[in-house]
């Protein structure tokens, strides 16, 4: 647990730099196959909230300070990787957007805040995501149990198994990271741990949900040029065409690129070509093969 002393970083601050790098490296190095030990969990969570959210549905994060921290930061990037609407996948942040980039006093003990946001933002359709390391944050585990209430999914990140954020969600992933290097400092092991469960359920329900043709990201907006570069790249290699051919099917298809691609791949019309995702769900996969 986070709140207990880590034997290898008792002289931690009469170590040289070097010593430092090595022992929290060494404590990272152990995160990843903490988390691996979690996967059929992590996998069950990516099916559930992709049928949700594929019957109208969203996703919401619940955390307080570096949980909400960390969980703004999964759902900020969803958008410009996926062409998703922001609306998709959303925060409630104990102590709200300005907690963001300030510490909020008080805010993850409030229960009636996180209880208010949930019965006026979630619904049983949905999916609530509560974050919390030490699995006892009240903001979050109010707010899981409201959307228990409500027939929302739910599911629980912690870093102790034995916490009421392992206990009452649908769904509990709960990763043994064990004590932090600096004790109690959760934003550590427990934060890596975290980001690499929403990295791998945000990726894993993106994919379920169309978004991904092979592992390209076909319906990422081209908003700068960079990012028509890469569209462009991905037109060519999906439909097998040249560079003038792809940038001519992009500029045709308004910057789509899922609907360039099948444009130049079927050499079709926009019309055509849109009309074939629509009957195939937007699945690119479907409509080439």
């Amino acid at each position: 647990m986070s709140q207990d002393r880590l034997e290898q970083s008792l002289a931690i601050d009469s170590a040289t730099a070097a010593e430092i790098v090595r022992i929290i490296q060494e404590q990272d190095a152990t995160v990843a196959a903490a988390v691996a030990a979690q996967s059929e969990r992590i996998a069950h969570a990516i099916e559930q909230i992709a049928e949700r959210l594929s019957n109208g549905g969203h996703l919401f994060y619940v955390g307080a300070g570096t949980s909400g921290r960390i969980a703004m930061l999964d759902a900020s990037e969803l958008p410009p990787t996926y062409g998703v609407d922001a609306s998709l996948v959303r925060v409630i942040m104990a102590g709200g957007e300005r907690a963001y980039f300030a510490a909020a006093e008080g805010a993850e003990d409030d229960a009636d805040a996180a209880i208010a946001a949930v019965s006026r933002d979630v619904r049983a359709e949905d999916a609530l995501v509560g974050i919390a390391a030490s699995g006892t944050t009240p903001f979050t585990v109010a707010a899981v149990r409201r959307a228990n209430m409500l027939g929302a999914l739910t599911i629980g990140i912690t870093s102790v198994p034995a916490s009421p954020l392992a206990s009452e969600p649908d769904i509990a992933i709960a990763v043994e990271t064990g004590p932090e290097v600096i004790m109690g400092s959760s934003r550590m092991k427990s934060g890596t741990a975290q980001k690499l469960i929403l990295n791998t359920i945000s990726t894993g329900v993106m994919i379920r949900l169309g978004h991904v043709y092979s592992n390209l990201m076909m319906d990422m907006p081209a908003t700068n040029e960079k990012l028509r570069g890469r569209a462009a790249r991905m037109v060519e290699m999906v439909a097998g065409v040249t560079r003038p051919m792809a940038v001519q099917a992009l500029r045709d298809a308004g910057g789509n690129v899922k609907l360039a691609s099948v444009m130049a791949k079927r050499k079709i019309g926009a019309a055509d070509a849109r009309r074939l995702l629509e009957e195939h769900g937007g699945s690119l996969r479907e409509v080439l093969r």
